[in-house]
This record gives structure tokens, C-alpha cells and sequence, in this order.
């Protein structure tokens, strides 16, 4: 196959046209700031204004719930630091799980150098955090749990309504970090009692450098950056008009197609992992089987370092991840294939494939004989490999 095959959507995924189209008028002439009070600057006030509603109607919530940052990662800084500095008087505990996202557990661990205690919670051997886990976990001086909705490693949904159900009665802020949901699955952050919510808009074919931050109505969560007066005072900065006017338009976008776009991305899925599993011997599944990301395919493979795997994949033609974009290229094996009980060996031999719409039956059953070409390539060269064969052949 002569052209490139993109399987690493998790990790960011390809700016749509009609994005594009919507972006470029504010690229070029409408370049007005929005805190201008001439007409050049007011009507992109009302392009943020229509744009933040896009959103809205996304997550059924009010428009005045969003917040624009500069993507999932200050919009989880936010929640979590501005949530630990304004509620510190009512206690200094946090909850999180053990498979969140760097920008969450990096945040957690400047929190805790700060004199604010963290339970990180378990999850069980597919990466779900249970109700009953997180019951226990809850102090009267916790003021805020974080919970992902879906993980970006292995693609796990938590059930969210029943984890926010533990926190409906609770004082503790509730935040959950989107990035990899937002698009994939309906995101319903009411009815999850949900506080906050972090979302990025590269993600659902947005550009790159702009998210979102859901703040419930009530909530009182302090200024992250400090400066003008813009987001209604709480996020100063002037805003990035054309990547928002992107963003409201992707998130439209990615409602409206949802039901036919993830249940194509399923099959495609569920085809993929049924073809690795009977062609490619040591391999195992990460994450469930149910309650997944639609488009999200990950394995380990036994006698192989995944990060190897990446290199000769991309010779082959095709881009997929060894863990999260994030981690890739570190040595230590991933923390979340660690925290769902995976032995150190197993897990340096992971590959993440996530899909898109764009996604072809072709292009899996392409990548899957590549796969199968290039482990044993790689195998050939294990001297573990070499002797669990031998051992097997004198059995």
C-alpha cells in the first residue's frame, strides 16, 4: 500500500475540511479581538459566543458552562489546582485513579509536594474503577475526585452515573477528563454529577492547542492564568478565535455523525482484535472487550518491544503508538498496563491502534499482515523467543 495508514487517532487525529473551511475567514480577515468594541472585534465576540454554544448543545448543558483553554491539559491543571487552592479550607484530599492521564497524575503529584494528600485508586484487570473502590476512598476532608471517563491507553469507559451517584451527596467536586470521550460516546456531564470536564479539541478533528473546560453552574473555581478579563474573568488571555471557531464546528460535527461513525469504527474494531487473536500467537488483549472506545485496539505481544514494533510498523507504511502519545519513547512500561496487573515483560511488548471514520477494512487487514511480518521479524531476534520455542519442540 503506497500511501500511509493512520492508526494513532488517540493520539491526535487529522483536521477535517469543513473545520478547515470554517477556520480560515478568521486566519485572514476576520481578525479582530474580541474584547474590541468596534464592529471588526465584535463579531467575533459573536463567533465565540455561537461557537460556544456548539459546545454546549454537545454536552446538553448551558453555555455559559464553557470555558475555552489552551487544551486538555490546562483545562485538567485548572479543574484540579484551582479546585485544591479554593476548597483547601474544607480539607486537602484528593481521589484519582491509578491509569489517568499524565496531566492529571503530574498535577496531582505538584498538588502533594504542596501538603495535599492523593488516594490513587485501583481499578480491577480491565482498567474499571469500581463504585465500591471509590466509596471507600472518600474522607470528609476530600474535596475533589478525578476520574477519566474513557482511558486513552486501553479504551475502558467508566461507568460513570454510578461513580457520580457515590458523589451526589458528597461535598467533593467531581471532575472527569474527556479528552478521549469527547466525540467517541454521548458525554453528559449533568447527568453524571459531574462538576467538571475537560476536553481537547484535536481529538475529534479539531485544531491542535484548544479545548474546553465544563464548569457547572455554582461552582466557584478561581482564575487559572491571570491577566485581562476574558471567559467572563476567569481564564485571561485574548482568545485563539480561529481554533475556536474550529473546535464549536468539530464538536457539531463529531454529535452529528456519532452513531454511524462508532458503530463502523466498532466493527472495524472488533474485526481487527478477532484477526490478531487467531493469526498471531502470544498476544493479549488490554482493556475489555465491552464498554470500549469504538475505535480503540490495544495488545501486547509476547517476545517483542513494542516501541521496536512502532519503528518497523513505519517502515511499513503504518503510524500506531507503543502506549499514549505522551509516554512513547520512554523505557519504563506504561502505568496503566502496570496498574491493571500486566508483568513488566509483557507490557514492553504493547501496541495501541485507534481508528477513525476513515479507517478501511483494507487498511486493517493491510496493517494486520504487516503485523504479523514484522513480529516475526522481530521475534526471530529474541533470544527468549529462540528458547521458549526450543523448549517446546523437545516437549
Amino acid at each position: 500500500m503506497d500511501q500511509t495508514i493512520y492508526l494513532d487517532n488517540a493520539a491526535t487525529t487529522k483536521i477535517s475540511d469543513d473545520v478547515l473551511a470554517c477556520m480560515l475567514p478568521y486566519l485572514k480577515d476576520s481578525y479582530g479581538n474580541p474584547s474590541s468594541v468596534y464592529d471588526l472585534g465584535a463579531e467575533n465576540k459573536d463567533a465565540l459566543t455561537r461557537a460556544r454554544h456548539q459546545i454546549a448543545k454537545v454536552l446538553s448543558c448551558e453555555p455559559s458552562c464553557i470555558f475555552f483553554t489552551s487544551g486538555g491539559t490546562e483545562s485538567d491543571n485548572w479543574a484540579l489546582i484551582g479546585t485544591a487552592e479554593s476548597r483547601s479550607h474544607l480539607g486537602k484530599h484528593l481521589i484519582t485513579s491509578k491509569i489517568e492521564h499524565h496531566a492529571v497524575l503530574h498535577t496531582c503529584e505538584y498538588l502533594e509536594k504542596r501538603g495535599f494528600e492523593i488516594t490513587y485508586l485501583d481499578v480491577d484487570e480491565q482498567g474499571f474503577v469500581k463504585k465500591e473502590t471509590l466509596m471507600n476512598a472518600l474522607r470528609p476532608d476530600t474535596i475533589l475526585v478525578s476520574i477519566m471517563t474513557a482511558n486513552n491507553e486501553i479504551g475502558t469507559i467508566q461507568p460513570m452515573a454510578e461513580l457520580g451517584e457515590v458523589l451526589k451527596d458528597h461535598p467533593a467536586l467531581f471532575h472527569t477528563d474527556a479528552v478521549q470521550a469527547f466525540g467517541q460516546l454521548p458525554v453528559r456531564p449533568e447527568n453524571w454529577h459531574v462538576d467538571l470536564l475537560s476536553a481537547s479539541s484535536h481529538k475529534f478533528h479539531g485544531p491542535k492547542g484548544i479545548g474546553f473546560l465544563y464548569i457547572r453552574q455554582g461552582v466557584d473555581l478561581p482564575s487559572f492564568l491571570h491577566g485581562g478579563k476574558q471567559e467572563k474573568g476567569r481564564r485571561a488571555g485574548t482568545e485563539n478565535v480561529a481554533s475556536i471557531i474550529g473546535m464549536g464546528r468539530a464538536a457539531e460535527i463529531a454529535a452529528e455523525t456519532m452513531e454511524e461513525r462508532v458503530q463502523k469504527e466498532t466493527l472495524l474494531r472488533d474485526y481487527m482484535i478477532s484477526r490478531i487473536e487467531k493469526e498471531i500467537p502470544f498476544c493479549h488483549l488490554n482493556g475489555p472487550r465491552k464498554h470500549r472506545l469504538a475505535n480503540n485496539v490495544n495488545f501486547c505481544f509476547s517476545f517483542a518491544e513494542g516501541e521496536t514494533l512502532v519503528v518497523l510498523l513505519d517502515m511499513e507504511g503504518i503510524c500506531c503508538s507503543g502506549g499514549s502519545a505522551c509516554t512513547s519513547g520512554q523505557a519504563a512500561s506504561s502505568h496503566v498496563l502496570r496498574a491493571i496487573h500486566l508483568d513488566p515483560d509483557t507490557a514492553r511488548g504493547a501496541l495501541r491502534f485507534t481508528l477513525s471514520e476513515s479507517t478501511t477494512r483494507e487498511e486493517i487487514d493491510y496493517t494486520v499482515e504487516a503485523l504479523k511480518k514484522v513480529l516475526l521479524q522481530s521475534r526471530r531476534m529474541n533470544s527468549s523467543f529462540l528458547g521458549f520455542m526450543k523448549w517446546n519442540r523437545r516437549r
